[in-house]
């Protein structure tokens, strides 16, 4: 048990990051919103610009989430149909690696297949058909989002296929039930509840998509508001444009946010035995080939542009890449930012789930520790309400009066990536100190250790691996992040992602394929540092940026 100073400074300690949290996105949305009221308010339902541009953000989510659902459920069904699939477990890893991977490698990749120069216009042009397929604008982007987000909807309607009762299948196959009946009546009541929140899931994702929107937009027809912010101050300098489409993005986010908590999670009855279930509808001849069929295409579909990243980037002479001063600059500078960021995060997040398991303890709750609980518990959602870029934004208009806003582009980019990251990193954090502290708290307690001597001994050998574990992956977030670097980057700013952007737009592909490879590698070390000594266990894991 925690003694009563250590629970006054554990409560402390949540109250203060809870205040620098709610501090840092105030100051940004208050400045929108004075910047908005300055400018005289004008009413963005009354500008063309502003009314295409929010448009064309709803349409294309909702159409990516669209075709990211409805995609997925063959899939995830042809998944749970056949257990026994050839490289079936190596499928399901591989649709781990479009959630982790930086957005900007996959949308290289995406190019590398379906790109103007891609495979598929290749071989097009092979078979004498000379019409190419453009993959910039709506199109591009639907394809982009269905490659990140169909492999996130497959995921977790698999684990809720996996999870219906083994006595629903034996009565299935008692009662001799066709694939139809079996849809109608065993899965489509289970993914009828998962597919709200899968959905709403996604089409946050996608209408906060920044980069892919960024490269594969193709102009202004197709632009959301994130790139319309980045627009706005990046190229037009029109601040009071950029303050309204901020204020717009944040109204889209909370009316997304609050349609979410609508949805209930499912009720999960479980197994009822201890048996595993045993399916009896892809026992069939032409079931099985039905679903090879789905399964092959979808290991394509993922695959494909991963393997260009991997062939295009080891076409380029990466060692000289490596060894350009460009190359040096941006790579210690994103390994800074990302270590920055990532022992922030960590940091901020140990504090809150200490100060909520601190107060889920005190028998003796007040009505203002109740709320500090509650605030602590929606803490990390404050990113998904206000995007990066849109946080960018209100620091950038806050720091004009004060010089060039480039001089704190750095430590920005730092509380930025860590604030992106602390959702991720809760979810790492939390369930391993719950179990930490029941496990040692009572043990702590009759030794009489506490203070520092508790941190050395008993609570940082337990609570190590998870903390390099969140520190790994909130570091490989930031590394792989163009958003909050897109309003800064310079010259004198430069990041891996950054560079590899500004390779892609001058037209140097080859230099950018091999960066992203680099940037990719490093990610993917990140990754397995992370998750080193875990077993086989599969982590979730959302970032469209």
């Amino acid at each position: 048990m925690l003694t009563a100073h250590e629970r006054k400074r554990a409560i402390s300690g949540g109250a203060l990051s809870l205040a620098g949290i709610v501090l840092f996105v105030g100051v940004a949305v208050l400045v929108l919103l004075a910047a908005g009221i300055e400018s005289g308010g004008e009413n963005p339902l009354t500008d063309p610009y502003l009314l295409r541009v929010l448009r064309f953000t709803l349409l294309q989510a909702a159409l990516s989430t669209l075709l990211s659902v409805v995609l997925a459920m063959p899939v995830a069904r042809a998944l749970a149909r056949q257990p026994h699939f050839p490289g079936r477990l190596w499928l399901i890893r591989l649709m781990a690696v479009p959630m982790g991977l930086p957005v900007l490698i996959g949308a290289l990749g995406l190019l590398g297949i379906w790109g103007r120069q891609g495979l598929l216009n290749h071989t097009l042009a092979a078979l004498g058909l000379s019409q190419p397929v453009s993959i910039y604008g709506l199109a591009g982007i639907l394809l982009a989002h269905v490659f990140f987000n169909m492999p996130l909807a497959c995921r977790l309607m698999l684990a809720g296929l996996e999870r219906v009762p083994s006595e629903y299948w034996l009565v299935a196959g008692g009662l001799g039930m066709r694939p139809v009946s079996i849809f109608r009546f065993i899965e489509w009541p289970v993914l009828r509840g998962l597919i709200p929140g899968i959905a709403g899931l996604i089409f946050m994702l996608c209408a906060t998509s920044f980069t892919l929107v960024l490269i594969l937009g193709g102009g202004p027809a197709a632009t959301t508001l994130e790139v319309a912010i980045y627009q706005a101050l990046r190229f037009d300098f029109d601040p009071g444009r950029a303050v309204m489409l901020s204020l717009l993005q944040i109204v889209v986010t909370l009316l997304v946010l609050g349609a979410m908590t609508l949805f209930h999670a499912p009720d999960d009855h479980g197994l009822t035995s201890g048996r595993a279930p045993r399916r009896i509808d892809g026992q069939r001849a032409a079931a099985r080939r039905i679903d090879a069929v789905l399964l092959s295409a979808a290991t394509l579909f993922l695959g494909l542009p991963l393997a260009s990243v991997v062939v295009t980037g080891l076409e380029s002479n990466l060692l000289k890449l490596a060894g350009q001063p460009v190359f040096l600059q941006a790579a210690i500078t994103s390994l800074a930012i990302a270590l920055a960021a990532g022992f922030l995060s960590v940091v901020i997040s140990f504090a809150i789930v200490r100060a909520r398991s601190a107060i889920s303890a005190d028998r003796r709750k007040t009505l203002g520790l109740r709320g500090l609980a509650i605030a602590l518990s929606g803490s990390s959602s404050l990113i998904l309400l206000v995007p990066p870029i849109v946080l960018a934004t209100g620091w950038f208009l806050a720091l004009r009066p004060l010089g060039d806003p480039s001089r704190f582009a750095a430590i920005l980019i730092v509380v930025i990536n860590a604030l992106m990251a602390l959702p991720f990193v809760i979810r790492v954090t939390e369930p391993a100190y719950s179990i930490h502290r029941h496990r040692t708290e009572r043990l702590a307690a009759s030794l009489g250790i506490h203070g520092i001597t508790r941190l050395r001994v008993i609570d940082w050998p337990g609570l190590r691996k998870p903390f390099f574990t969140a520190l790994s992956f909130a570091m490989a977030l930031s590394l792989g992040d163009l958003g909050a670097v897109a309003l800064f980057g310079s010259d004198s700013l430069m990041t891996l992602p950054w560079l590899v952007y500004s390779k892609l737009g001058s037209y140097r592909t080859n230099d950018a394929d091999g960066y992203a490879l680099i940037l990719g590698l490093v990610c993917l070390l990140l990754t397995i540092a992370g998750t080193a000594g875990q077993g086989t266990r599969d982590h979730e894991s959302g970032r469209n940026g």
